[in-house]
């Protein structure tokens, strides 16, 4: 499991150049870098944020080493909740703008350059928040 919507405003695909043979897992978040997108990482600022991938991106692909566009999911609106995995969520969390752990997952005990605002921790692994794409939420 990665980011997906559970609540709020629709979303919507945007095409974007991708960076060529570069594997990424779908429901990842990306960010920009030379133009093109990459992984994001634990040290992506929100304003970097450029959206959720869409679908996969593997080794297997016929065009995975072209210069090319994919479907990269955005909210329509402020204040869609997220559903993603992590390490470290407690009770603590709800408020709390906290960092990803790498482009899959968040970090519950980190909180240096605040990607996601918790506001609901399912169990130590999985939370529900707000998703600062593009730097809001």
């Amino acid at each position: 499991m990665s980011f997906r919507i559970v609540k709020g405003p629709q979303s919507k695909n945007v095409y974007l150049p991708v960076t060529p043979s570069t594997a990424l897992p779908a429901r990842s978040l990306v960010t920009f870098a030379s133009g093109k997108l990459v992984a994001a990482t634990a040290a992506t600022t929100a304003a970097n944020i450029a959206g959720i991938l869409v679908g996969a991106i593997t080794a297997d692909d016929a065009d995975y080493a072209d210069d090319r566009l994919v479907g990269v999911e955005v909210p329509t609106q402020k204040q869609a909740i997220y559903e993603f995995p992590g390490t470290g969520f407690d009770a603590t969390d709800i408020g709390v703008d906290v960092d990803l752990t790498d482009n899959v997952s968040v970090d519950g005990a980190t909180s240096n350059v605040g990607v996601v605002r918790i506001t609901k921790v399912l169990s130590a692994t999985k939370a529900q928040g707000y998703l600062k794409i593009n730097g809001s939420y």
